[in-house]
């Protein structure tokens, strides 16, 4: 076969992911947090991208909307209007004249100590307060954030670290303490080997056991206990009720968790009453006493999308301005550069870089905006029902049927509803949460969410009375009479996941608690 060179002309499709498209879908299924994060950095490398602030956002809309802002100040702008001026000059400039003006009685004398600002009780105050942004001296700022004011908390670290100094006097003993501290999680517990510690800081293990001990005893109580057991006789032993049945108690904590009462009172050596008391105090106690303190930020979920009840009876579904990213492009600043005559090649390369990343980048900000929109929207129409008469009306509700019905793919819509939440009259509910699995109708019609079953099966367990606890066969029966087709191992599996404990364990309990009370 002889070899040669030839051309061919091809063509073909092909589906390239660029890093504009890449930057897109990664938009989509950002959080609020993560989104702001990034239009952060993206403004910090762009100089053609802006933040818009609230305000301006706000005049913008109303002005677009054709409202009447009023006129212009000399400030910002917009004149103010007449009568309406800064609440703190209006304080100061003369009371008295203005009440003597609708009263019959002269009040200068009153407030001659308010006529002028030098002349308050607290001047270097008035000072502060007038700096502030926000404040009351016309400046029409932001204002300040009141969390800034708010004292730190202290970590579980700190607060044993505080403590250290009153209970060990000796170098080495704060060295094993502090060595154990380190050596906490997040509630409270102690996870360490005390014979690898004892040799790691070159000491013996009656050192480090005789430190732990010492380390028991600080507050908040149960802190430094390597079982949950031992935790709560710490608890215990610090309320003085440590007493042989509580320890035979606390060593039987399986027995407990499994509602055998019968085999507790036999090892405790107590009847039903006492028991019952036992239990109580045991429920006061706190098995995680680490996590009272504070181990990280908390940050409040802002809602994506807000539903409310319209006035013809249907639904508005809104965008949360809140949540919206403020960017805009700053044309204005690249003409003024680009008529600049001083500019190199690499320098006009990149300013259509960066107009072109900026373009981009609030064409796909809109984008999801939109995306957001429809998906929420069709969720709402899917969940009406719901939205009207609460959980028990949840419809089952998969990705392919949103999809269908706002012509895009399954996982634009699982992107969309990753992450994103939505508030409503019902209350705040992730976007995933409208998605249960169908569970089939006995009677051959409307098919159930699992959701709403799951809501079933725990109403119908919190409503059951002493003498008639359901087993897993009742609620199946109960439930096929109301038209749902499930299985009993189903059920058990729904109560397992809910926490719940199993027909004999809740007709222990409920026994238990009824003699104690006298029933």
């Amino acid at each position: 076969m002889a070899l040669s060179a030839s051309l061919h002309l091809r063509q073909s499709q092909s589906l390239v992911m660029t890093p504009q498209l890449m930057q897109s879908i990664q938009l989509l299924q950002m959080t609020h947090l993560e989104l702001t994060q990034f239009i952060a950095q993206e403004v910090e490398k762009n100089p053609l991208l802006e933040l818009q602030s609230g305000d301006e956002m706000m005049v913008a809309s109303e002005r677009a909307s054709g409202e009447d802002l009023g006129p212009p100040s000399a400030e910002s702008g917009f004149d103010e209007p007449a009568g309406q001026g800064d609440l703190y000059d209006s304080a100061i400039s003369g009371p008295g004249e203005r009440l003597s003006e609708g009263l019959d009685a002269d009040f200068a004398n009153v407030f001659q100590d308010d006529t002028t600002p030098q002349r308050a009780d607290a001047p270097e105050l008035l000072g502060q307060w007038k700096s502030m942004p926000g404040a009351g001296d016309g400046d029409h700022g932001e204002g300040y954030d009141l969390d800034d004011f708010v004292a730190c908390r202290k970590t579980l670290t700190e607060a044993l670290v505080e403590q250290l100094p009153f209970a060990f006097h000796a170098h080495a003993d704060r060295l094993i303490a502090q060595h154990l501290i380190d050596q906490l999680d997040d509630a409270g517990y102690l996870h360490a080997d005390l014979e690898e510690t004892a040799a790691r800081l070159g000491t013996t293990s009656e050192d480090v056991m005789r430190v732990l001990l010492v380390l028991q005893q600080f507050d908040p109580p149960g802190v430094f206990a390597r079982s949950l057991g031992e935790c709560l006789a710490i608890q215990l032993r610090a309320r003085d009720r440590l007493d042989p049945a509580m320890e035979a108690l606390v060593a039987n904590l399986e027995l407990l968790a499994r509602r055998d009462f019968a085999s507790l009172k036999k090892i405790c050596g107590v009847d039903e009453e006492d028991l019952v008391e036992m239990l109580a105090e045991i429920r006061k106690l706190d098995p995680k006493p680490g996590t009272s303190f504070e181990t990280g930020v908390t940050e409040a979920i802002i809602p994506d999308v807000v539903v409310r009840a319209a006035p013809d009876g249907g639904w508005l579904v809104e965008l949360n301005p809140d949540a919206l990213p403020r960017v805009l492009v700053n044309h204005d600043y690249f003409a003024d550069i680009s008529r600049s005559s001083q500019k190199s090649s690499s320098d006009q390369a990149f300013l259509s870089e960066c107009l072109q990343n900026a373009n981009w980048l609030t064409r796909s900000l809109d984008q999801r905006a939109k995306t957001i929109m429809k998906v929420a929207s069709e969720i709402v129409r899917q969940q009406d029902a719901f939205l009207l008469h609460g959980v028990d009306h949840l419809r089952p509700l998969n990705l392919r049927i949103i999809a269908d019905a706002i012509k895009m793919h399954e996982s634009t819509v699982s992107r969309v509803t990753s992450n994103k939440y939505m508030l409503t009259p019902r209350g705040l509910f992730e976007l995933k949460y409208f998605f249960t699995v169908s569970i089939g109708s006995a009677e051959n019609g409307d098919a159930h969410s699992a959701e709403s079953v799951r809501h079933r099966i725990r109403t119908m367990i919190s409503q059951e009375r002493v003498d008639a606890v359901l087993s897993d066969d009742d609620i199946v029966d109960i439930l096929k009479q109301a038209g749902v087709d499930i299985a009993r191992r189903t059920v058990a599996k729904y109560r397992e996941a809910m926490n719940i404990p199993s027909s004999v364990q809740r007709r222990r309990e409920k026994r238990a608690l009824a003699k104690a009370a006298g029933f």
